[in-house]
């Protein structure tokens, strides 16, 4: 008896050493090729927000064809119109920009510096003098040299780079329409690659997880859109010249939790202290905020978003920083996802361990008023040493 149990525990030991292989196999696979599957990560998220649209289409009658089509059309005409609408003013922005470029110099050499110098005691400005860099230059020419070597080829690979980028540009609509199309029939593999015992444990928590992740990006999305067009308009509204390009910028951080209006906040204050240099436009700019939180907090999240992935904002924040910081632009799309799944996992386990004997105990005790597991005190003897009652 005591053989079968131990050789029962090598084979369990030797199956989880196997799924952990494979996992680490999986995650060096996806690191190895992290720069080309960008496009099919996006793509899949594309299809996969669109299918809910297509199911509900068939269940009124069309063919699934038609309505991928019907689906595919809408989200391409409002990405397109997106783009009319956005590069042009985009562009401007741009070219505002780089022209008010001169003027921001002179603010933060002007104005900036001395203020920062005159608070803290630190000569920055010498440090920004033309003259000193120069001779900085001329001191540490060999390592200024092999820089420049660096970016030379920097600037060589970046034009692979733009052919890449171009490349994923024109697959990404066909890749989504493929998705879009085929999302049921991937879905069906998948789950008939799934062993029959867990069959029904890992469906339930593919729903929990697709109700999870779909409910919060979709609403995220929304939340993103009407918060740049807020920002942008209300900054731009103030007298900001760049106030569109700052609440664009803000409303797509908004995604990473209070990045968003930390960025229309310090690139709100320093465009008013730059271009005009009065209190009374920070103080728009700080209205513009104010009024963009309270209807985030009390109307948008709550509304749209809710607390539907469950999870912390500083985990959120480390979700994205570490997706970027291991697989690139690629983290940074999965990171979100990932995260929301882990979670659904993360609470599935914890309800597995405090269900489990390794929790309870092997012989659990049962306290009115408590749970399984709590430890109740042994009752105290009777003075004349007694057994207590029962």
């Amino acid at each position: 008896m005591g053989d079968e149990r131990d050789l029962a525990t090598i084979a369990m030991f030797y199956r989880r050493l196997q799924w952990a292989a494979l996992a680490i196999a999986a995650l060096s696979l996806l690191w190895l090729l992290a720069p080309i599957l960008s496009p099919f990560v996006f793509a899949a998220l594309l299809g996969w927000l669109g299918d809910p649209l297509v199911d509900r289409l068939e269940r009124k009658g069309y063919r699934r064809n038609n309505a991928v089509i019907l689906v595919f059309s809408a989200m391409s005409t409002i990405l397109l119109l997106a783009l009319i609408v956005l590069v042009p003013l985009l562009e401007q922005q741009l070219v505002t920009l780089v022209e008010s470029l001169p003027a921001y110099r002179d603010w933060f050499v002007g104005t900036a510096l001395p203020w920062f110098e005159q608070r803290t005691g630190l000569s920055v400005l010498y440090w920004l003098d033309p003259e000193h860099l120069i001779e900085l230059v001329r001191e540490h020419w060999q390592r200024a040299g092999g820089i420049a070597a660096t970016a030379l080829g920097y600037v060589s690979r970046s034009g692979f780079a733009l052919l890449g980028m171009l490349a994923n540009i024109v697959l990404l609509p066909v890749l989504a329409f493929f998705f879009l199309r085929d999302w049921d029939l991937l879905v069906g593999r998948v789950g008939a690659l799934i062993p029959r015992d867990y069959f029904e444990t890992v469906r339930n928590l593919a729903k929990e997880s697709d109700a999870v992740l779909g409910g919060f990006l979709r609403g995220q999305l929304l939340v993103m859109l009407i918060l740049g067009v807020l920002y942008g308009v209300g900054l731009w509204a103030v007298g900001l010249d760049l106030g569109i390009l700052i609440g664009i910028i803000g409303g797509l951080l908004t995604f990473v939790p209070y990045l968003g209006p930390a960025t229309v906040v310090v690139l709100g204050g320093i465009a008013a202290l730059a271009q005009f240099g009065d209190w009374q436009h920070l103080v728009g700019v700080a209205v513009v905020f104010t009024v963009g939180q309270v209807i985030e907090s009390y109307w948008l999240t709550p509304k749209l978003v809710g607390d539907r992935i469950g999870l912390h904002p500083m985990a959120v924040i480390f979700s994205v920083l570490a997706g970027g910081q291991l697989f690139g632009f690629l983290g940074m799309l999965l990171a979100l996802p990932v995260a929301a799944v882990a979670n659904v996992l993360l609470r599935y386990a914890h309800e597995r361990y405090t269900h489990s004997r390794l929790y309870a105990g092997e012989h659990p005790t049962i306290v009115a008023g408590g749970s399984v597991g709590d430890a109740a005190a042994p009752p105290a003897p009777s003075p004349d040493g007694a057994p207590p009652a029962a």
